[in-house]
């Protein structure tokens, strides 16, 4: 009798695209990283994000700090969770990496002018969304903004688009 067969931890086909590996290592992440990459990658995704960080930077009004891109993802993946979970449904693949394959093509299927960065995100954030899903709860409970600040950040609001 053999063992069950376990197929999370096969070695990747080399047909597989690098992609699904770079999925495979983004699913292994905690939620604050996950969403601290989505928060980045909607600005890498965009050029005219990057020309505006890069001012905002000259500046020294950019804060790229893991709690500053975090918050940024919140931001953003409250705007599309709605958008990617009204997709069509896909069937379990069994498989990590068919289930990342599935995952990318509804997020690309469902959300329009996304780069590469902010599909393997938002993907590995859907795959993980219970996970997700609590750490914006807690956020939301956890901070409130501040009245009377004088400080505003043009990235999180573009990123609220």
């Amino acid at each position: 009798m053999s063992e069950p067969y376990d197929s999370r931890f096969t070695l990747p086909s080399i047909d597989d695209a690098p992609s699904t590996e770079a999925g495979v290592i983004l699913m292994g992440l905690d939620a604050e990283r996950l969403l601290a990459g989505v928060g980045l990658a909607r600005l890498a995704d965009e050029p005219a994000l990057v020309a505006l960080a890069v001012d905002q930077a000259r500046h020294d009004a950019l804060d790229l700090s893991t709690e500053a891109l975090a918050e940024a993802g919140i931001l953003r993946w409250r705007a599309v969770r709605p958008l990617i979970e009204a997709g069509p449904e896909m069937t379990a693949a069994g498989s990590l990496r068919r289930e990342w394959e599935h995952t990318t093509a509804r997020v690309v299927a469902t959300v329009t002018g996304l780069g590469p960065a902010s599909v393997a995100c938002l993907a590995a954030c859907w795959l993980r969304r219970d996970d997700i899903d609590d750490r914006v709860k807690f956020a939301e409970r956890g901070r409130t903004p501040e009245k009377g600040s004088g400080t505003h950040d043009v990235l999180s609001r573009v990123f609220a688009d």
